[in-house]
């Protein structure tokens, strides 16, 4: 019953996250998967991946609504990020679970303190 509340706390959280940043969650789920419920890395950023999409599309049906999806952008965006997701698991599956933690960490570190420091 806990993994079930636990589960669902991090899913509306990382819901919240996702439709305010389009982020996809991923920011607080994987941490949360990890630190909270004891998964390892790749499986938490397996399980991270499959959440979003049922996430992503409930986001798309509510930003069509109000016409903000560009889809003129989305098209080539998601044809690159597509082949790029395949091909890249394939080098999740070869990385240890230590260097898949740096990682995420390393490229949240970067990202947050440039956009700390974007001009507006």
């Amino acid at each position: 019953m806990k993994i079930i509340i636990l589960g669902v706390l991090i899913g509306v959280l990382g819901g919240m996250v996702a439709a305010l940043c389009g982020v996809g969650g991923g920011i607080v789920m994987v941490p949360a998967f990890v630190f909270l419920l004891g998964m390892e890395q790749k499986h938490a950023v397996a399980t991270s991946m499959a959440v979003i999409a049922p996430t992503a599309f409930m986001a798309i049906l509510r930003f069509t609504g109000a016409n903000y999806v560009q889809w003129k952008i989305f098209w080539p965006t998601a044809i690159g990020a597509v082949i790029a997701a395949y091909f890249t698991v394939d080098l999740m599956k070869r990385l240890s679970n230590v260097h898949l933690t740096r990682i995420f960490a390393v490229i949240l570190i970067v990202i947050g303190v440039s956009m700390l420091f974007k001009r507006a």
